[in-house]
């Protein structure tokens, strides 16, 4: 029989994970909402972010700079993929897939191995499973943190050519805005997010995967699509750029409530990819089929009105 205490004994756990992966979910919404990048660096990012973080911290480093190195790393990579699609000319998903794969190279170097660990109970980490409190607490002072920054950032002049850029690259170069210089600067500052997450995600856990990236964009998309869905339904159009970011973390926490729960149902775990997928299908299909269903109502109602 299914056990409810159970249940609610996995929802902590669940929401400290949710809110580390949030702070990633708010790096992919800046180039899935406001760049209009299709970035697949993600999945490679995040593990370099892990990497790097574990291995200064067995190298002595403290935890909480390992993760100043951490966003570096994630920065570079960005980095890479902006300088792959701006000044090589190469599509935004095949510069994505390609940083992706040379950085499945490049985490193994870095590790030295495919998996490395550090332990809580030799070293002072940021965040742990063993101290779930203490991660939600830290977890929201990141994510507070970061969403004010980028709220000032993004009102900014030079923020306001990343959303320029986004939103119309033809009228952006036509405006005098160097759109090659945004797209950069975009896509470092996603993954410079992304490689925090990772870092954080890598002490959570107690240690750093060179797969632990894998799947990671098809998170991310869930989380800025359920938090988009959500806040849309919540707030409407009140809901402003610091809600869309803050409405993205929580797309991240629900996600991973909802994968908690399918667990508890006892549902396999190897079908969790494909849960993850049908549930981004289904937030995606969400404000369309509502559109449809508001444009259909709208059409009755005019005939309704001629007759």
């Amino acid at each position: 029989m299914l056990s409810f205490s159970s249940l609610l004994l996995a929802l902590p756990p669940s929401i400290a994970q949710g809110i580390i992966w949030g702070i990633m979910a708010i790096g992919v919404y800046i180039t899935f909402k406001i760049l209009d990048f299709a970035d697949l660096t993600v999945d490679g990012s995040l593990a370099l972010g892990g990497a790097v973080a574990v291995m200064l911290i067995l190298q002595g480093m403290s935890p909480a700079m390992a993760l100043v190195f951490s966003t570096i790393a994630g920065l570079a990579a960005g980095f890479m993929t902006g300088i792959l699609n701006t000044v090589l000319g190469i599509p935004d998903i095949l510069a994505g897939i390609l940083t992706q794969i040379s950085l499945y190279s490049i985490n193994m170097n870095v590790m030295g191995k495919s998996n490395a660990a550090v332990s809580i109970d030799n070293y002072n980490l940021v965040v742990s499973l063993r101290y779930i409190n203490k991660s939600i607490g830290v977890g929201l002072i990141f994510l507070a943190a970061i969403i004010v920054i980028l709220y000032w950032y993004f009102g900014t002049e030079h923020g306001m050519t990343i959303r320029a850029t986004g939103c119309n690259q033809a009228m952006a170069r036509a405006q005098g805005i160097n759109t090659g210089i945004a797209k950069v600067v975009g896509l470092s500052l996603s993954n410079a997010l992304v490689g925090l997450s990772g870092g954080l995600i890598a002490q959570y856990q107690g240690n750093a995967d060179v797969n632990m990236g894998r799947g990671a964009i098809v998170i991310g998309l869930a989380a800025v699509i359920i938090g988009d869905v959500i806040g849309e339904a919540v707030l409407g159009k009140h809901l402003n750029f610091a809600g869309r970011l803050i409405f993205a973390a929580v797309g991240a926490i629900i996600y991973y409530i909802v994968i908690t729960f399918v667990l508890w149902l006892g549902l396999p775990s190897q079908d969790m990819k494909l849960f993850s997928a049908i549930v981004v299908a289904i937030f995606l299909a969400v404000p369309y089929l509502r559109g449809k269903s508001i444009s259909s109502f709208r059409r009755a109602a005019k005939k309704g009105a001629q007759n």
